[in-house]
């Protein structure tokens, strides 16, 4: 049932990204939940530093991010997905986000990894 979805202590990573986001395979998101607050800070790939805050409602996360990437430059953006559970229990996030700091947006997708 997604209502018991948590992603408190789970890492996921970039696994599909559209062209002009800088999130991807070596991008590791490492979440904390508090009720329906979410946090993450992520790095890896073009990203030197990053943090995410937003809300989980049901399967639906609603996100906000800041981050620096490897060429000194800042972004921010906003995010809404859907979250799920796969068949072997780890998390799946398909998302669609948007850049608020400049022009771009798609679509991508986060697995859980275990660590």
């Amino acid at each position: 049932m997604a209502a018991d979805i948590s992603l408190d202590g789970r890492t996921l990573v970039g696994v599909a990204n559209d062209d002009g986001g800088e999130v991807g395979a070596d991008t590791e998101f490492h979440f904390e939940q508090n009720g329906e607050r979410i946090y993450a800070n992520y790095s890896g790939g073009k990203i030197v530093d990053g943090h995410l805050v937003g809300t989980l409602d049901g399967n639906q996360w609603d996100v906000r991010y800041v981050q620096i990437n490897e060429d000194d430059e800042t972004a921010t953006g906003h995010s809404v997905g859907v979250v799920e559970r796969l068949d072997d229990g780890r998390i799946r996030v398909e998302d669609e986000w948007e850049w608020e700091s400049k022009p771009g947006e798609g679509e991508s997708v986060h697995e859980e990894v275990n660590r």
